[in-house]
């Protein structure tokens, strides 16, 4: 799992572990709360899927378990795509009764969000939805669910456009911290997309893509750029249509990987870099989203 993976997951099972709280806290979500004359009408939930054993299924192995999981990534998914909007009253008990979950379920799911910033809850207030300026845009499984919402678009480029920024720098720095066994694991990688494509294996290709991403990114020895290869591994993840080459398995982006890995076995950190920038753009999609920086 990716440092940032980590982290957001950490952050969500310390909010989780806030149950064995006081009473108090777990008061913070009135369940009995209920809107009076003067207040926004809660969210019907008329058409909203109501069995959650169906939810989520999308998100490859949801980061979450059992109901509590398949809550958080539902109403997830609805606050992302603007279903519930900002500054709209979560009541618990109507949460519950639409989706037959129990009192526990609804607090820990609404834990998680408020963890990712995507809700807030106060006293005499209840729980609303927070703006997206509140949202941590960060967190692995709030791109998800961008990527499937009706911000697809703004999440692909904005990741495209993080991925130009993160990317050929860690290339650079990495031919100047490479380690044999590194090196061997990123040729593995490369490896084994070349098989995965020759077989028509896109999901073999996918993961050893993300592996190799991932590792580049790590070995950089920059540990605040390590932070954000969890930004990197979902770019890679989730679907949406091809953004870069690495998303559509094909011998250009083969070849770039297999420059990239030439590159830090002989320390050549421009040539890594440059590398990397054409891997990115091997879709010409890429080039009117973020032109290719001039070289100097």
């Amino acid at each position: 799992m990716s440092t940032l993976a980590h982290t957001m997951m950490t952050t969500a099972r310390s909010a989780e572990s806030g149950l064995a709280g006081p009473t108090g806290d777990l008061d913070r979500y009135p369940y009995a709360e209920a809107p009076s004359a003067d207040r926004v009408v809660a969210p019907a939930w008329e058409g909203m899927e109501q069995d959650l054993g169906r939810v989520g299924r999308r998100a490859a192995g949801n980061r979450g378990r059992g109901l509590h999981g398949q809550l958080v990534q539902q109403l997830g998914q609805m606050i992302v795509s603007g279903d519930l909007g900002a500054d709209r009253p979560l009541v618990p008990e109507e949460i519950g009764q639409r989706f037959e979950v129990s009192r526990t379920v609804v607090r820990e799911s609404l834990r998680v969000l408020e963890a990712k910033g995507l809700v807030s809850a106060r006293p005499n207030v209840g729980t609303r939805v927070r703006p997206v300026s509140d949202w941590n845009l960060l967190d692995p499984d709030i791109i998800e669910w961008r990527a499937f919402g009706p911000q697809r678009d703004d999440q692909r480029r904005e990741l495209s456009e993080l991925r130009w920024t993160i990317e050929p720098l860690a290339a650079r720095l990495a031919a100047g911290h490479g380690r044999e066994e590194v090196q061997q694991r990123l040729a593995d990688m490369v490896e084994i997309m070349g098989h995965a494509l020759a077989q028509g294996d896109s999901i073999t290709f996918s993961r050893a893509d993300a592996e190799f991403h991932s590792l580049l990114i790590q070995v950089a020895g920059n540990r605040m750029l390590e932070h954000l290869s969890g930004i990197v591994s979902a770019a890679l993840q989730v679907s949406g249509g091809p953004v870069t080459g690495c998303d559509r398995p094909n011998e250009a982006s083969l070849v770039h990987h297999s420059r990239i890995v030439d590159a830090l076995a002989t320390g050549d950190g421009p040539g890594a870099e440059a590398a990397m920038r054409q891997l990115l753009t091997v879709h010409p999609e890429v080039e009117r989203v973020v032109p290719a920086p001039r070289e100097h």
